[in-house]
């Protein structure tokens, strides 16, 4: 009875170890072992830049967590092309991913993320674009219809004025000063509410413009771009706060729904590394560049209160009803529960 007993325990202890074994050769063979070769761009930014360093990062996660399977070549600041022509590029499937500026021109929605004085604050707009976030909830799908996978935002900061010969911090002082916008509904138009006469020019070509007098400044970013890149044209930067200047971590869904689950996770994880450390350092990067651009000779300026809060109105009542014709209602309806209430 104890030699039988003993065989039928040795017996399923063998066939127990056999399908462990069995189990591991399945998960091994379902593991990904293809190879890609991926292409990641951006407009603006070059190497050393912090879009630049975040392109990198990106590109050397996705490449450690696939072992190597997946190599990302890096492309900096329009080496492929324009800001439109990329984009075109992304969404026709000759580019792999982007860490861009999202462009308007396929579907009037995306606008949205650009609408000006949408968060007026870093506690407000953490809110809004972070991981579940009101805002991010409400762009996903719209870059989905559009063909892009849609990982998460980049935060830079809050976008302003810099200029050359003179500044202005309200609508009258504005008149007559020509700034570059990017050429992106509505950021055109929230300069153009703000009083100044707004110029839609290609990153390309903003240093040239300034330089011969086509436009007085630039228009909409962070300090970092204007002292890094116009600091021998340009003597002032107001913080004037009407965009919360945010690029997009994007990928074309085609190439994204040819990956299996495990490379989608690889590069999806890493991306979402990119924006978790972009958004605990954007603030202090922020003030990094604003301390370097005053110590080197830019005038920084911020309005007063008051002159901050009739902007904000002005814009609001004036591009805001613009932005629900291309939005549509029920987009506006969310934003206006969901923006910040100016103090």
């Amino acid at each position: 009875m104890k030699n039988s007993l003993k065989k039928i325990l040795k017996h399923a202890a063998v066939i127990t170890t056999t399908a462990v074994i069995s189990m591991a050769s399945m998960q091994q063979a379902l593991a990904s072992d293809n190879k890609y070769k991926l292409k990641l761009a951006s407009e603006s930014g070059d190497s050393t830049s912090p879009v630049g360093q975040s392109m990198q990062l990106w590109a050397k996660l996705i490449k450690e967590k696939s072992n190597g399977r997946i190599k990302v070549n890096v492309f900096y600041q329009g080496e492929l092309g324009g800001q439109q022509e990329l984009f075109d590029q992304l969404v026709r499937n000759n580019i792999d991913m982007m860490l861009t500026w999202p462009q308007t021109s396929y579907d009037d929605r995306i606008s949205m993320i650009y609408l000006p004085y949408l968060v007026l604050d870093w506690k407000d707009a953490i809110n809004a674009y972070k991981e579940g976030g009101w805002l991010k909830e409400i762009v996903t799908p719209v870059f989905a219809d559009l063909g892009l996978k849609y990982f998460g935002p980049y935060p830079e900061g809050f976008g302003g004025v810099a200029t050359k010969g003179r500044y202005a911090t309200n609508f009258e002082d504005a008149e007559g000063l020509k700034v570059r916008s990017q050429p992106i509904f509505p950021l055109p138009q929230t300069m153009k509410a703000m009083g100044f006469q707004a110029v839609p020019i290609d990153w390309s070509e903003v240093y040239t413009s300034i330089q011969t007098g086509v436009v007085d400044g630039d228009s909409s970013n962070v300090i970092y771009w204007d002292y890094q890149y116009f600091r021998d044209q340009l003597d002032y930067y107001v913080q004037s706060n009407q965009n919360f200047s945010s690029f997009a971590l994007l990928m074309n869904d085609d190439m994204w729904s040819k990956l299996d689950e495990e490379d989608q996770n690889i590069i999806a994880s890493a991306a979402q590394e990119v924006i978790d450390l972009q958004f605990k350092k954007a603030k202090a990067e922020d003030e990094k560049w604003i301390k370097a651009a005053q110590e080197a000779g830019m005038e920084y300026i911020k309005p007063t209160p008051e002159e901050m809060t009739a902007w904000i109105k002005r814009v609001r009542k004036d591009v805001w009803p613009q932005a629900e014709e291309k939005l549509g209602s029920e987009i506006m309806d969310k934003i206006r529960a969901n923006a910040s209430l100016p103090q």
